[in-house]
């Protein structure tokens, strides 16, 4: 599985406004309503790796979920690393328009 260039990823990085590369991964920070909103998304994104067998490191801030995508084998950004976060975008938008858990 090859890297991309970093001109690619900046490229990439146009279809995905709120990702930015951070020089290892492409990284996105979403807030939710409540804590426990952050945390379905997590299991979403949890459930959604396990089916591409790609997974994002997570970091959990209360309400604040930070995802990073790279390539561990690879050691960097690839394709793989932009559908993976394609598809999580499309979860922060459904988990951001559902109403908040109690």
């Amino acid at each position: 599985m090859e890297t991309l260039p970093t001109t690619e990823i900046q490229q990439g990085l146009h279809t995905l406004p709120e990702w930015t590369f951070d020089g290892k991964a492409i990284v996105r920070t979403a807030t939710f309503s409540s804590f426990l909103r952050g945390i379905s998304f997590v299991n979403a994104v949890a459930h959604l790796a396990e089916r591409q067998n790609h997974h994002p490191d997570i970091e959990i801030h209360y309400q604040q979920i930070t995802l990073r995508y790279w390539t561990h084998v690879a050691q960097g950004v690839t394709q793989s690393d932009f559908e993976g976060a394609k598809e999580a975008e499309s979860l922060i938008t459904q988990f951001k328009k559902e109403p908040a858990l109690s």
